[in-house]
């Protein structure tokens, strides 16, 4: 990087947010895409080569090493000028999220390693803590899916195995709270705590805090899991992946009418909602992967870029929390999630 930005100019980078191997959109001037083959972007010291390039926008991956900190553009020996880039803090690796990660009062992450079906792995949730300290918690829940904790502080936990909800105190102690739910992925509370779960085969259910299971409402099954989150006025939302590339965001009245939300969206998985009562969801919008923010009046952005994102967490200081297939990662982007109900 050996001259000063001249005519190579950066005007913005989308999104603006991302993990290693998501792809940014670098809008730009003066690049002549005869020099393509001279073509760096620079997530600090990192290089990564420019994949698709024109003279006003290139596209690149995000690099294995890359750190927050500025981008620059570097062609053939000239460098532009530096723009700021968020890139995700790996906090553990070697797991197996299928859902999002939970997050307790305490600002510890829960995380699950569920395994091939009928697995019984050594740990099947960790727990993350705020230092980055990654701890076992429970090793005796088979293929542990989806994850929730209510107001007490006790952690509810399906499994994908055997359709049953579990429930762990805060020392790690494992009680069976809920049977026969199908194949039980993602859960929620909603603002009386009743617990909803969704089983994949189509159906969502309302649990009593009692235990008590009663069906709620029909949607289309997934061929992965049901992602389930509320927002501030009692609605719910269910993700449902499909193989057909266009699937919706599936809004739940109250009293279980079913409308869709939003659609043509790849593969939604993970919601959460912030404060100001926007959503996030893990998906592909517009050839794009990563997580996608949709406001209350159905305005879209693109805030995050990844690959093989399952789910995400927002925690009440700022941090977004997100999980791939293996990995769980932290980024500090100013958003604060809605409290537990």
């Amino acid at each position: 990087m050996d001259k000063g930005a001249g005519n190579l100019v950066i005007h913005r980078i989308s999104p603006r947010a991302g993990i290693e191997g998501g792809k940014v959109y670098v809008e730009c001037t003066g690049f002549d895409t005869q020099n393509f083959s001279q073509s760096f972007l620079y997530f600090g010291d990192h290089p990564t080569r420019i994949t698709v390039a024109t003279p006003s926008y290139v596209i690149a991956p995000i690099p294995r090493q890359a750190q927050s900190g500025p981008v620059r553009m570097v062609v053939d020996g000239e460098t532009s000028n530096p723009v700021y880039f968020e890139v995700g803090t790996r906090l553990a690796t070697n797991l197996h999220p299928v859902c999002n990660p939970a997050l307790d009062a305490s600002g510890n992450i829960y995380v699950t390693l569920s395994g091939t079906r009928g697995q019984k792995v050594p740990v099947s949730i960790y727990r993350i803590t705020p230092a980055g300290v990654v701890e076992p918690f429970v090793s005796d829940i088979i293929n542990p899916s989806g994850l929730a904790f209510d107001r007490q502080g006790d952690l509810y936990v399906t499994s994908r195995y055997n359709g049953t909800v579990y429930r762990v105190s805060p020392s790690g102690k494992v009680t069976t709270f809920c049977t026969n739910l199908g194949v039980a992925t993602g859960v929620a509370f909603d603002q009386e705590e009743h617990l909803y779960v969704g089983d994949r085969n189509g159906t969502i259910y309302r649990i009593t805090r009692e235990g008590i299971c009663y069906p709620f409402a029909t949607i289309e099954p997934s061929v992965a899991a049901f992602h389930l989150a509320f927002d501030q006025q009692g609605y719910l939302y269910v993700t449902s992946p499909t193989m057909c590339g266009y699937d919706p965001i599936y809004r739940l009245s109250p009293d279980g009418d079913v409308e869709i939300f939003f659609t043509d969206l790849g593969r939604p998985q993970g919601m959460a909602f912030d404060i100001e009562g926007n959503l996030y969801v893990v998906a592909y919008y517009q050839g794009q992967s990563g997580i996608i923010k949709i406001s209350p009046t159905q305005e879209v952005e693109h805030v995050l870029s990844g690959l093989n994102l399952v789910g995400l967490a927002l925690d009440g200081i700022g941090n977004m929390i997100v999980v791939d297939t293996a990995s769980v990662y932290r980024l500090p982007l100013g958003i604060i999630g809605r409290p537990l109900p």
